[in-house]
């Protein structure tokens, strides 16, 4: 996660948005953009104070753009206060713009020295200011760039990046070449998708976020992405009524469990459980059906037949399809006949590949891809699908309809509405197997409490990965496993009860 969710917006602006909006929005508030360039480097400044009290030897990295010019800033503040300054600075021969001219003369005016970029660096450093390149960068850092960026990951010292860290491209967070791995990155105006997806948890640090005085412009505007995190579960979740009962909770039928695969099916049902279905039943092999229920004896597990099954999908306000499936014929039977029901319906796991062979497009129906089932319904690399991940997850719902959820660190969830949201929550430790399995269930639970689908993918996703930041917070994301999900889930979907980010109970969480 970025840290304080309460410290950063839960709107995300698209970074060609962001450039046109910031003029915009300066001359709506009587700001000029070098105005809002001092803005920046002053909160940079005060940002490495607070955060790095003890630093007193600064290496500033400036390039040639804005970005280098918020560089300039926060290099006078720091000499001013008494820091000993070693600003680098690129060249380039595309015209400066006219803000960072000025914020680059005044650091000169007041007695600053611009050392090129090959100088040796101080030994003393302890603290390095990115100001290399901002949110224009489409494309791999050029040599002489990456050259600074290699050094500066190399260096004990930490990395205070300025808006976003160089090399990460700011609409998709793909890192086409060098990337600055920061410690702490400071972004202004407003959030950008890349901050928040592909590969940006491994190089952003923690992320903070200064509005520069525009709060109250920003605060008049839509944008159409937002960051979910799990404060807001209390939004999707409110308190359950007295005297409600498990016929007002959704009745969950999960088809799947295949030769080999009957802990996927179980998985998905006891989360279906755990995330409050009123009823579930698994339709599974036969060998399945005594292991799952001595295991969770709340399930109705039934031997998988087309009259089990027709009987279930009358039954079921929900359909899950997918988990240990399989691809053969008792898969893919089961997966024709669901394709004729009009309920809410999530599809993952083999349901997508076969999906994939026989691709059709409906409106009822939740995917859970994770990037290689992604690159199998769109017939295309992996790379590609993580080079854009909210293109990815827009191309499939335009292909396949209903919403989407592409699975990964920053899952992105997209409707036919046009609505994309991407999750602040979950951490490494969910890198394992069956982490997809309790999600499904999850999703399919919501999906029955009456949530729409894009909420119940949105509070499914959320609470998915609160309850292993829970279980991370306490015992690190190491050998994690998706049945540990289980004991912290039930908190997380009861938001009235507990606080997921400030969780101090000191029970066991051992069966």
């Amino acid at each position: 996660m970025t840290g304080n969710p309460t410290s950063i917006p839960h709107t995300i602006w698209s970074a060609d948005d962001l450039r046109r909006a910031e003029k915009e929005a300066a001359d709506a508030l009587g700001l000029t953009l070098y105005e809002l360039m001092l803005r920046a480097g002053e909160a940079a400044y005060h940002l490495a104070r607070e955060s790095y009290p003890h630093s007193q030897h600064w290496l500033i990295l400036c390039g040639h753009g804005n970005n280098g010019g918020d560089g300039y800033v926060v290099a006078r503040l720091a000499q001013a206060a008494g820091v000993s300054v070693t600003l680098l600075a690129l060249k380039s021969d595309k015209p400066q713009p006219d803000e960072a001219t000025q914020t680059r003369q005044a650091w000169l005016d007041a007695g600053g020295v611009i050392h090129a970029p090959n100088v040796a660096w101080p030994q003393q450093t302890d603290l390095i200011i990115d100001a290399l390149l901002g949110i224009g960068l489409s494309s791999a850092p050029r040599e002489a760039v990456a050259e600074l960026i290699t050094r500066a990951n190399r260096h004990p010292a930490p990395v205070l990046a300025l808006d976003i860290p160089s090399g990460l491209l700011a609409q998709t967070g793909a890192t086409p070449g060098a990337v600055i791995h920061a410690d702490r990155t400071l972004t202004f105006i407003a959030l950008k998708p890349g901050l928040l997806t592909g590969k940006a948890r491994d190089v952003t640090g923690r992320l903070h976020q200064h509005a520069l005085g525009l709060e109250s412009w920003l605060v008049r505007q839509t944008t159409r992405i937002q960051r979910i995190e799990a404060s807001q579960l209390s939004q999707w979740l409110p308190p359950r009524r007295p005297t409600s009962h498990k016929g007002d909770h959704g009745k969950l039928v999960i088809i799947g469990g295949d030769h080999g695969t009957a802990g996927a099916i179980r998985m998905a049902g006891e989360a279906a459980l755990r995330a409050g279905a009123g009823l579930v039943r698994v339709l599974t092999r036969n060998e399945n059906i005594a292991p799952i229920v001595t295991a969770r004896p709340e399930l109705m597990v039934h031997e998988l037949t087309p009259r089990s099954l027709d009987e279930s999908l009358e039954w079921a306000d929900v359909v899950v399809i997918g988990p240990g499936l399989g691809q053969q014929s008792w898969g893919k039977q089961a997966l024709r006949k669901v394709e004729s029901s009009r309920k809410p319906m999530l599809w993952d796991a083999d349901a997508l590949n076969i999906l994939a062979i026989n691709p059709d497009k409906r409106h009822n129906r939740v995917l859970t891809p994770h990037p290689g089932e992604a690159a199998r319904l769109l017939n295309c690399s992996v790379a590609e699908i993580e080079s854009d991940r909210l293109l990815s997850a827009q191309r499939l719902v335009k292909l396949y309809g209903g919403v989407v959820v592409l699975k990964g660190a920053g899952t992105v969830i997209a409707d036919e509405q046009h609505g994309i949201a991407i999750v602040d929550a979950g951490n490494a430790g969910m890198a394992s197997g069956g982490m997809g399995d309790v999600l499904s269930g999850i999703i399919g639970a919501l999906l029955g409490q009456p949530l729409t689908p894009y909420d119940a993918a949105c509070a499914g996703c959320v609470a998915h990965g609160a309850a292993a930041d829970v279980l991370a917070a306490r015992y690190g994301t190491r050998g994690m496993l998706a049945t540990d999900l289980f004991f912290t889930l039930q908190r997380v979907v009861n938001p009235d009860v507990i606080d997921v980010n400030h969780d101090e109970q000191s029970d066991s969480l051992t069966q």
